[in-house]
């Protein structure tokens, strides 16, 4: 289980250790404006990327006049030193360049320099920052010593931007950055205070909730859709993406983290103001190797996270497994276990609403395909107009 080191808890002397999770309600009215959870470690990074500056490129679902931000070390094998983190209004979309006058220096207990020991995350200090809603952030960490294995998460489907020479945490012209990746280091959450919004929605899930098969750089995965639903509804609400490609139910997957159960407390339950959880998983349970085909032991799953959900007095929406006919290891029996599956969510009773993201892509002229249409061709992902479809069967009213 990863820790939480939370803001003006550390000193520079000493470190306290919290727990990580909280009500539904956070104190201080915190609100999740954007998440992505720790995966795994990157191979090869032993020693960490010291003397490197990394500008995270993260987006927005709403707005505020404070923020804060959420840093980990969850895969790390060593104590992983900041040596200065900054956040900032990106100037355009995809871009490094920040607006001027934003960049603020983000503090840990009132110093600009924190260590976070293997597993555990930090929490900044609050900072005054007007953040638009639906736009880029830039959360730059600079490591000025070598650490251990660098945290990351894999599928960020968005380019963010590195300098391996120094700190250039407060630059604002983005011209150090000369090199690029397309996955999130470190960074795994952005809260607001002084939001319209009331609290926020977490999609836990896997690659399709990841949006992996949606165009990068773009933001159309299926949450990005429901926040920009909920950006002109009466239900202000921050959405929050817990996904993970390869992610499953029941076993971990290496790089595609930890099973959901292990998960949950971190990725969920202790991020910022949350109401809702939305929960896509169980695909990869069925087709990945070692198949599960016993229905039982992924209902049983669900009800576990029902249980602790309900135990934080957040609601729980339960979405059908989508359609994966054609997909290289399908068989009738895999699919028998996906139809007990999505029984169980639709009829079962358990959840406190449904979405049903199955037949919102299915094929009507073969429903255990996705629609021609929203197929990115590997039978498996939507495409953008299928995440499109799927953010769009969401009803807000269950949220």
């Amino acid at each position: 289980m990863r820790r939480l080191l939370a803001a003006g808890m550390v000193a520079a002397a000493t470190i306290g250790l919290v727990a990580t999770s909280s009500g539904a309600q956070t104190p201080g009215g915190w609100i999740g404006t954007w998440a992505a959870s720790p995966a795994t470690g990157v191979a090869n990074t032993d020693d960490g990327y010291p003397n490197f500056s990394i500008r995270n490129v993260v987006h927005t679902s709403v707005g505020g006049g404070v923020v804060r931000v959420r840093l980990s070390n969850a895969f790390g094998a060593k104590p992983l030193q900041f040596g200065q983190v900054t956040v900032a209004v990106a100037a355009e979309p995809n871009s490094p360049r920040a607006v001027p006058g934003s960049v603020r220096t983000l503090k840990f207990g009132g110093s600009q320099t924190v260590t976070v020991p293997p597993g555990a995350e930090v929490l900044t200090d609050p900072a005054v920052l007007r953040v638009p809603e639906d736009s880029d952030l830039l959360v730059t960490t600079y490591v000025p010593t070598p650490s251990g294995p660098v945290t990351y998460h894999p599928a960020a489907l968005q380019t963010s931007f590195f300098n391996r020479t120094g700190n250039f945490t407060t630059d604002e012209s983005g011209t150090p950055y000369n090199e690029q990746t397309h996955v999130w280091h470190y960074v795994s959450g952005v809260d607001v205070q002084g939001s319209p919004a009331s609290a926020s929605v977490v999609t836990l899930g896997d690659s399709i909730t990841d949006g992996v098969g949606s165009t990068a750089g773009t933001n159309r995965r299926w949450p990005d859709v429901l926040a920009d639903r909920l950006k002109t509804s009466q239900r202000r609400l921050g959405v929050l993406n817990a996904g993970i490609s390869g992610n499953r139910l029941l076993l971990d997957g290496g790089g595609f983290g930890r099973n959901a159960l292990a998960r949950l407390d971190e990725d969920v339950l202790s991020l910022g103001g949350v109401r809702t959880l939305i929960v896509l998983e169980g695909i990869n349970d069925i087709q990945q190797t070692p198949h599960q085909t016993d229905p039982a032991q992924l209902i049983a799953a669900y009800r576990q996270i029902l249980a602790q959900a309900k135990a934080r007095g957040i609601r729980v929406v339960g979405g059908t497994i989508t359609p994966f006919k054609g997909w290289g290891v399908w068989t009738e029996t895999l699919e028998a276990t996906r139809q007990a599956v999505n029984t169980f969510i639709r009829a079962g009773g358990a959840f406190d609403g449904v979405v049903d993201f199955d037949a919102a892509v299915r094929d009507p002229r073969d429903p255990l395909r996705i629609k021609p249409e929203y197929d990115t061709g590997d039978h498996l992902h939507p495409n953008d107009a299928g995440l499109r479809a799927m953010g769009e069967a969401v009803p807000l009213g269950l949220l």
